[in-house]
Formats: C-alpha cells, structure tokens, sequence
C-alpha cells in the first residue's frame, strides 16, 4: 500500500483564501526588480566573520616579511630573475630569490586596489575592493558527474559549454572561471584555446582561464581582440582574467606559469596570483603556517607583477588547500578549509588588495546532503569574512575532480542563501518598525500578513530558491513528490536545449571560423547554430 502523508482537512473558504493569498503573494514575486533593490546581488559587503584578531594579523604579516626576506624563491627563470632584480631583488648564490621588506611594503603600497573586472555585457561587470563579495566557478576538473546513472564520466569540451550556458542565467553566480578540462582535446595549445572560445561563447559574464605555456597566449589575445572590437577596446574593457599558478609550492616559480604571466600582462589581462599549497603537504599544517605561506607566495607574485607593469590588476589568490591527514587526500570541504579561506581573506583585507580564495569544493562525488553542508558552510563563512572572489563555489564534486551541471542550478539557490547572510540585518528607523508594531496592535487585525510593509518588503528583504522545496506536505504531494535534484535535471535539460548565447554577433564569430578554423573544435551545430 502506498505510504502517504497525513494532512488535517481545511474548508474550502479557508483554503480559498489561504490558495489566493499564496497565488496572489507568488505572482508580487514573479515581477522583476531593479538590481539596487534586490534581495541578493553581486558585491554584497561582508566582512563580520573575523577568525583573526589584528594581533594574528600583524603577526602573520611579520612571519610573511621574514620568510620573503631569508627564504625566497627558487626556480626563477632568467626573464623574471632580471624583473625582480631591477627593482631590488635580491639573487643568491644559492639560486634563490629573497625580497626585502621594504620592496614588499611598498609594492603593496602601489599595488592596483578597487578595479573592476568585466564581463562582455557591462551588466555583469564586478567591482572589486573594500569586503565586497562575488562568487563563481573555477577548477580542473576532470570528470563531469552524471548524476541520473550515479556515475563519473571524463569532461568533454562541450560540458566546459554547457556549465557556460548555464551560468548565464543563474543570478547568484556571478562568473565564470573554466570548471574543467576537455579531456577530448589532448593537445596544449588546442585545450587552451578552445576552452576559452566556450566560455566567451557560453557566457556574457567575466571569464577566468588558464594557459599551459607562453605561446598559447598570442592566438587567444587575438581572439580576444577580435571579440572586443580591436585591442584598445580589450585593454579598456578586459573580461577574461588568467588563473595563473605562477609557484609551486613550497616556494618555488613555475616556470611555464611564469611565461604565461609575463605574456598576460603584456596583452593586458588581469592575473589571479594563484598560491595552491595543500596544508600537510605542500604547506604547512598548521592553519597560521599555511596562510603564511601562501600570503607569502602570493606577495612574491604581487612583486613579479608589478616590475613587470606597475599597477597592472592582480588578484591576491591565496588557496591554501586542506589534507585529511589520515591519508593525505584533498579535503575540499573540510571545516579547515573553510577557516582558511576566511583568514586569507582577512588577510587581503588587512593589506587592502582584492581578494580570490576558495570555497565549496565538496568532498561528496554527488549533490547531496554532504555536499550541501559542506559547500553551505565554506561558501557563507567566505562570504561573511568578506572574501571579494570566491572561486570554486558552484559545482564542485570529490575535492575538485568532479563537476557536475545539476549541481550548478542547486548551488545557484544555496549561493542565495550564503548572499543573504552577507548582506545581514537593516537596523534603520523603519526596519525597527516601531510604527508598524503600533498599528498592528492597536488598529489593526492582529498580524502582519497583509500589511504594507510585508508587502513591500517580501521582494527586497528576503530570498526564494528557484529550485529548493518550500511546498507544504499536501503541495509536494499533488505535485508528485519532487526533490531538489529531480527539479535541477528538469531545469538543466530545459537550459540546454534553449539558451544559446548570441552576445558575440555571429559575423565574428565567423571571422573566428575562418581564422582559426583548424583550431575550434566546437561545432556550430553544438552552439545552437
């Protein structure tokens, strides 16, 4: 027999009245709103959740002076050895490069703060400074979670355009940096090139991506210029910026990363100054030890950046990563990790440098309760430590091995709920509502159901998930019992099969075809076309 729920039997005038005010209240919610007014929006300002006192900052930041200054860097190929040393670096015997403090100090002094990273619609343009935060995707994942078989399969360029497509349209994830690797395009050069021309073709919003040697930077500038309408309007307007993992910790240049570099910032694209240890590993375990390090590292990017091109846009990208120290595996979802993320970004606030870290790389293999605490939890202390860029945040699976598309659409409501927390409590003369109070009491019908200010304020004041559940138990039963991840695979089916971005006019896109036509391995047919 069927196992149904129980509900008590409501009269009809009750339940026409209750039906027609919850119908009347969902159409209010359904009217658009003014982006100043929403309830949740891009550069919400955090920065309430403080796990360092300024005694931790200070002490922090003098350990980050002393190891720049007596440990340094190894590895460093001649180009930047000759950057670092003209503007007072120093080169050891030993083969290392030291940074006095007084070089550190006053490149953060005149470091770029307070720019903004665009996106190719300006709607979607992003300021970056003070706590002001933003969340988005990121990563290298390998394999694409097929959540309706339970299984992993490899990623495939069109998953990198299908996650695109996808973030178009999801309100609360505000860019888009490249999730995965097209595990279909084994050659460099083409896997840089392509994963770029799906995300700029996916998405109007800014695109982070990454380039596995210097050369591969000349054709996607190209690209990029011709997209933009010529380099001066890139170089005015850039909107993709380059995840660069420019060392390898513990402290050590990367030197295909640093080539990268060196080609980004001449073609004038902002640079994520990514330091990825993992604590236990590759940094220290201690949490203050492995935000040193990265701090650290980072710092010395910030240095390398700006003798290259003073006050070019870098993104100070501590990514302390967390080990299970059982068994030395990634552990992404970690309570750790979370902690981290929030010092480092105390950490960029105290130097008044914008913010990138990590959050929300769930250590589940699929978009369930695990993964939800765990992306909850790391993903609003970020927010509430007031964390610029949080990359990673949405779609994440198996300590960044995994993506999954269903799993954007559900993060896109949990990322709503972290802004929400963000943008905290109005304590103003009307929120107080000392009136309201007054008149409910005395005048009016005793509740707050259908008063002016609920009415005004159910828009602006609160968020409502697209696809989480609210029904009562008799709606999710009429409605056959739905879950949230039952409605996320009917969203992404429906996305997929009807949103196909044309912010790019098809003549360039052309002109790309043409131009690099050996090289895009996309097809038209894929892209809608």
């Amino acid at each position: 027999m069927e196992n149904t729920l129980e509900v008590p039997e409501i009269s009809s005038e009750k339940a026409g009245r209750r039906s027609g005010g919850r119908e009347a209240r969902r159409a209010l919610r359904a009217a658009p709103l003014s982006d100043d007014i929403r309830p949740v929006r891009p550069g919400l300002e955090g920065g309430r959740y403080k796990p360092l006192v300024q005694n931790d900052l200070d002490r922090i930041h003098e350990a980050v002076l002393t190891v720049l200054e007596t440990v340094g860097f190894a590895n460093a190929i001649p180009s930047c050895i000759e950057a670092l040393t003209r503007v007072g670096a120093t080169y050891g015997a030993d083969g290392r490069i030291r940074f006095p403090r007084a070089l550190v100090l006053d490149t953060i002094r005149r470091a770029a703060r307070h720019f903004t990273l665009y996106g190719q619609d300006p709607k979607h343009d992003m300021l970056i400074q003070g706590t002001r935060v933003h969340y988005g995707t990121a990563g290298a994942a390998v394999h694409v979670v097929d959540v309706e078989k339970r299984e992993y399969r490899e990623s495939l360029l069109q998953d990198i355009y299908d996650a695109a497509r996808i973030v178009e349209g999801l309100d609360n994830i505000h860019f888009f940096q490249r999730p995965m690797v097209p595990r279909d395009i084994p050659d460099p050069l083409a896997m840089d090139f392509n994963t770029l021309y799906a995300c700029v073709m996916g998405t109007s919003k800014h695109v982070g991506t990454s380039f596995t040697v210097r050369e591969n930077v000349a054709p996607a500038l190209e690209m990029l210029y011709a997209i933009a309408g010529g380099e001066e309007n890139f170089r005015a307007r850039p909107f993709v910026s380059n995840s660069n993992c420019f060392v390898v910790p513990p402290m050590k240049f990367a030197e295909d990363a640093c080539g990268v570099l060196e080609a980004c910032v001449d073609g004038g694209i902002p640079i994520l100054l990514l330091s990825a240890g993992q604590a236990g590993a590759t940094a220290p375990a201690a949490v203050a030890g492995a935000i040193v390090q990265a701090v650290a590292e980072v710092l010395a990017g910030l240095v390398y950046v700006n003798a290259l091109k003073p006050g070019h846009p870098a993104i100070f990208g501590t990514w302390p990563f967390v080990s299970d120290l059982r068994t030395g595996a990634m552990s992404g979802g970690s309570a750790e990790q979370a902690i981290l993320t929030a010092g480092c970004a105390q950490m960029a606030q105290y130097y008044d440098l914008p913010g990138g870290s990590a959050a929300g790389m769930s250590d589940s293999k699929l978009p369930d309760i695990q993964a939800g605490y765990e992306k909850g939890i790391t993903d609003v202390m970020a927010g509430l430590a007031g964390l610029n860029i949080v990359y990673e945040a949405a779609g994440m699976h198996a300590s960044l091995l995994g993506f999954c598309l269903e799993s954007l659409i559900i993060d896109n409501d949990m990322l709503g709920h972290c802004l929400r927390c963000v943008r905290g409590i109005d304590v103003s003369d009307a929120a107080l509502s000392v009136a309201t109070i007054a008149d409910v009491c005395m005048n009016g019908p005793g509740h707050y159901l259908g008063n002016e200010q609920t009415l005004r304020l159910m828009q602006t004041e609160y968020f409502y998930p697209a696809v989480g559940d609210r029904f009562s138990p008799k709606e999710w039963n009429e409605k056959g019992r739905p879950d949230i991840l039952s409605r996320a695979i009917e969203e992404k089916k429906r996305v997929l099969a009807s949103r196909f971005p044309h912010h790019v006019p098809r003549q360039i896109d052309d002109r790309l075809r043409q131009r690099f036509g050996d090289l895009i391995a996309l097809p038209k047919s894929g892209m809608g076309g």
